[in-house]
């Protein structure tokens, strides 16, 4: 199991790294609904509970996560992008290169914090605490350096993945109620945003939320 667990979050760092580089928005979309799906599993691979109540929470969890943020929250955000008609991300106010190199940086810094911070639960992979930092970090990233109003949902999501590891990393008596508030958020979060969008681009041919400052009366 803890070959398993050190594989998931292999494999988030390298789909964090991507997401930086990346400028085509279904690419990204279709990232951040890969990390969700990959991340249902979590839940199950560091349970060390017997089958009982403790691994049917487990595996609602994963089920909810893999639903929601797989499959319904992608379909939102690739609806919005055929309204928006936008393919690319235009111009960041960070390049892609250095987005990649802030993206190391912050990697190294969350494994340099989490190496001083004690986990609660011995049994949990020493990688889970420094990638929860690095990818919370990275959420804000995408937040603050992209233009486009659908790769900051993207960033978002990617933060509340970052908080979701964190959970079960440090919360492993109570993961699903800790997620299924976090999830609540998002959920309206990506739904407003999804119906703005739509509006934004009917109204400004464009989701460049940049220009938006710029609107006068």
């Amino acid at each position: 199991m803890t070959y398993a667990v050190d594989m998931v979050l292999v494999f988030m760092i390298l789909s964090n790294m991507a997401l930086l580089g990346s400028s085509r928005l279904a690419v990204c979309i279709r990232i951040a609904a890969a990390q969700a799906m990959v991340l249902s599993a979590l839940p199950l691979l560091v349970s060390q509970h017997g089958f009982g109540p403790e691994l049917l929470r487990a595996l609602l969890l994963g089920v909810v996560i893999f639903v929601l943020k797989g499959l319904v929250f992608p379909r939102m955000l690739h609806n919005a992008l055929r309204t928006a008609n936008v393919r690319h991300e235009v111009e960041p106010f960070l390049g892609y290169a250095a987005s990649l190199l802030l993206g190391i940086v912050v990697l190294v810094l969350s494994f340099y914090v989490a190496s001083r911070l004690v986990l609660p639960h011995p049994s949990v992979s020493p990688l889970m605490l420094p990638l929860a930092l690095s990818t919370i970090l990275i959420g804000l990233v995408l937040i603050i350096t992209r233009r486009t109003a659908l790769m900051q949902v993207v960033g978002y999501l990617v933060l509340e993945n970052g908080c979701y590891i964190s959970g079960i990393a440090l919360a492993e008596d109570q993961p699903l109620l800790v997620e299924m508030g976090i999830l609540l958020d998002v959920f309206v979060a990506v739904f407003a945003m999804g119906i703005a969008i739509f509006h934004i681009s009917r109204e400004f041919d464009h989701i460049d939320v940049d220009q938006l400052t710029s609107l006068k009366d």
